[in-house]
């Protein structure tokens, strides 16, 4: 199992091997960076930064992209190793 979420497009993989589906859902939900930036309350560039697996947010940011974008903190940020087990 690659990790990956699967909701029929395509889920960015950084080169850090995090998985990041923020992009996907916010263009689901018709909105831009900016416009998440300000739902979220935070720059364009946080968004930016998020969306490129540059930046983890924190787990109250995280919460609110989930909520805003209707998803599930799990759904945007799954581990690339979930479902694995050693």
């Amino acid at each position: 199992m690659s990790g990956k979420v699967d909701i029929g497009f395509v889920v960015k993989t950084t080169a850090a091997g995090r998985v990041n589906a923020v992009r996907v859902h916010r263009q689901l939900a018709g909105l831009t960076q900016a416009q998440l930036a300000t739902e979220c309350e935070v720059s364009r560039q946080t968004v930016v930064a998020i969306e490129a697996g540059d930046y983890a947010p924190s787990v109250y940011l995280a919460l609110r992209l989930a909520t805003v974008l209707g998803a599930t903190v799990e759904t945007l940020f799954a581990p690339s190793d979930a479902g694995k087990r050693s």
